[in-house]
């Protein structure tokens, strides 16, 4: 039976937002300090409003001590327009130096009102050494 997938999800002014990290082993080359690992996002209007999606920040952070900081307009070259109930998935990927470290950050979106928010993306953990020996 496969291991059981962890799922992280915070809820932010009528946005929650879901992720579930997949590490790679097949991608990943432990010798020279690539660890691939894959993660699934769900972004869920569950308010009352529509909100744009506009731009996300995100910080990874590696064990080994390193933090970067991602940003830029939309995902995956995407800025969805959530009516109330509305959802988008998409999946993204990140190489860590190290077999563990974790990532966080925001969406910033937008109300048809022209106000501005930013939506967390909860803080999920990366971590080859789960996956080791368990079918994918």
């Amino acid at each position: 039976m496969p291991a059981l997938r962890p799922l992280f999800y915070r809820l932010t002014d009528g946005i929650r937002v879901t992720v579930r990290p997949v590490y790679l082993p097949e991608q990943s080359i432990r010798e020279q300090q690539q660890f691939v690992f894959a993660y699934f996002v769900r972004i869920e209007n569950v308010g009352a409003q529509t909100a744009q999606l506009l731009s996300r920040r995100w910080r990874i952070h590696d064990s080994i001590g390193e933090d970067t900081e991602v940003a830029g307009e939309g995902v995956v070259g995407e800025q969805p327009l959530l009516v109330p109930g509305a959802v988008h998935e998409y999946q993204s990927f990140c190489v860590l130096k190290s077999a563990s470290g974790h990532m966080e950050g925001e969406y910033r979106f937008v109300r048809s009102d022209s106000t501005k928010f930013d939506a967390a993306i909860p803080r999920f953990t990366l971590a080859a050494d789960e996956w080791l020996g368990s079918s994918n």
